[in-house]
């Protein structure tokens, strides 16, 4: 049986830190829209409090979960211990989107890595916090994160990111707002 927790504690916290990967899921409002979930590494994520968590967001060929947070916030964020003890841990919130140059952005990116082509920090300020057995997930050896996506966005440099984001992220891939860009 799971247990739910009025707080990320300190070994929620070490125990989160440990895991390498983890999943964001967002829906859009319309019944018939696509619902939306992405795998992150990195290293990218932090917690910010008991509450509250974030990442930090890198440019991609998609922006739905902005485009999903921007329209209703609504978003979860799964973890699942590929080593050690079996464990899945689910936060539910609200999520916000952080665009460099806010206040905001500002403090929370003090807390968070600086990784090469970040588009925002996204935070979640957390409503219920879930684990359960987790004992259906494989066991997998980590052996290290993908340079590829720092690499990619090294050799564009600023100004290829910000017109690649022009070109891609604007809007979901179902026509929603995502992000905010003058051209």
């Amino acid at each position: 049986m799971g247990a739910v927790y009025e707080e990320i504690d300190d070994d929620l916290k070490a125990w989160i830190e440990e895991q390498h990967m983890f999943f964001v899921a967002t829906a859009p409002m319309a019944a018939d829209g696509l619902l939306n979930c992405s795998p992150k590494g990195m290293d990218c994520f932090g917690v910010i409090s008991g509450h509250q968590v974030a990442y930090v967001d890198m440019a991609g060929s998609g922006a739905e979960t902005i485009a999903h947070i921007r329209e209703n916030g609504r978003m979860i964020i799964m973890f699942c211990a590929f080593a050690g003890k079996a464990k899945i841990l689910r936060l539910y919130g609200t999520g916000s989107v952080h665009l460099p140059g806010e206040e905001t952005y500002d403090a929370l990116a003090k807390q968070l890595p600086t990784l090469p082509g970040t588009r925002s920090i996204i935070s979640l300020d957390i409503t219920r916090i879930g684990d359960s057995c987790g004992y259906g997930v494989p066991e997998y050896e980590f052996k290290q994160q993908r340079p590829t996506l720092p690499k990619w966005a090294n050799k564009l440099g600023p100004e290829g990111i910000a017109d690649y984001q022009v070109k891609n992220n604007q809007k979901s891939i179902e026509g929603l707002d995502a992000l905010p860009i003058d051209e």
